[in-house]
C-alpha cells in the first residue's frame, strides 16, 4: 500500500510534473507474468523514475548499505528504499552474491518484475561498461524474458555525488523482451553466461547509443580512487 500510495500519489506525480520524464517502448513490458529489466546505470534516481513510469511494481536490488544508516536522515534513506520497491542486499561477493541471486529469485518466482543494473554499480562517466554475469545466471534459472532499459540524460540530472537532483528532462527507452530460452539448463557454463550478458550489453548500447568500454565500471572507478590518493 506504501508503495502506491507514494507511486500515485505523493511521489510519482510531483516528479512527473517537476522532471516531464518521457518514455518509448513500455508497451515491450509484460503486462503479466515474471520478468526482468535489464537497465543501464547512469544516476541514483535510474531507481525512482524507471519504478513510477511502469505500470507494475518493480523491485530493484539495491545495496544494504541504503537501509542500514543511522540518524534522521537514515531513517529517510530507508523508508525512500523501501517506497521505491527496493531490495537490500549484500554485494561483498562470495556467499553474499548467492544471497543476492536467490533474493532476486525469489521476487521473479512470485510472478513479478525485477530490476537489475548489469553493470553492477553507477557508470563513473556516462560510459557503458561490461556486464555482471550474475544477471545472466538469474535470467537462466528463473526462464524468464528480460527487457532492455536505456535511462537517458538521467546523469545530468543527479550526477554522481550530488545530493539533491537539479531541474532538466530525463528518458526512458524500452526495447523489446530478448530471449534466452535456448540456453535452458546451460547456467552453469560460464561462456554461456558471458554471451548472454554481451547480448544485453550490446542491446542497451544500441538503445542508449552509449560509447561502450569494455572493461568493469568498478576497475575504472577503483583506479581513480587511487590516482585521487
Amino acid at each position: 500500500m506504501f508503495y502506491w500510495l507514494m507511486k500515485y500519489v505523493v511521489v510519482g506525480p510531483l516528479l512527473r510534473a517537476i522532471f516531464r520524464p518521457w518514455v518509448v517502448g513500455l508497451e515491450n513490458i509484460p503486462a503479466e507474468g515474471a520478468a526482468i529489466l535489464a537497465s543501464n546505470h547512469l544516476s541514483f534516481i535510474d531507481s525512482v523514475f524507471l519504478p513510477i513510469e511502469v505500470d507494475r511494481r518493480v523491485s530493484f536490488l539495491a545495496k544494504s548499505d541504503y537501509f542500514t544508516r543511522r540518524g534522521l536522515r537514515g531513517w529517510a534513506t530507508k523508508a525512500f528504499m523501501n517506497a521505491t520497491g527496493q531490495l537490500p542486499i549484500d554485494r561483498s561477493g562470495g556467499k553474499a552474491s548467492e544471497a543476492s541471486l536467490n533474493t532476486g529469485l525469489a521476487v521473479l518466482a512470485r510472478g513479478k518484475i525485477l530490476g537489475i543494473y548489469p553493470e553492477g554499480t553507477r557508470s563513473p562517466d556516462g560510459k557503458l561498461y561490461r556486464g555482471r554475469t550474475g544477471v545472466a545466471r538469474m535470467i537462466l534459472e528463473a526462464g524468464v524474458p528480460v527487457v532492455p532499459v536505456a535511462m537517458v540524460d538521467t546523469a545530468k540530472v543527479m550526477p554522481i555525488g550530488r545530493r539533491l537532483p537539479k531541474i532538466g528532462r530525463i528518458g526512458i527507452i524500452v526495447g523489446k523482451p530478448l530471449d534466452f530460452s535456448r540456453f535452458d539448463g546451460m547456467e552453469g557454463d560460464r561462456f554461456i553466461l558471458r554471451s548472454v550478458t554481451d547480448e544485453i550489453m550490446y542491446e542497451l548500447q544500441r538503445l542508449g547509443e552509449q560509447e561502450y568500454v569494455d572493461v568493469y565500471a568498478t576497475t575504472v572507478k577503483e583506479k581513480r580512487a587511487t590516482l585521487s590518493q
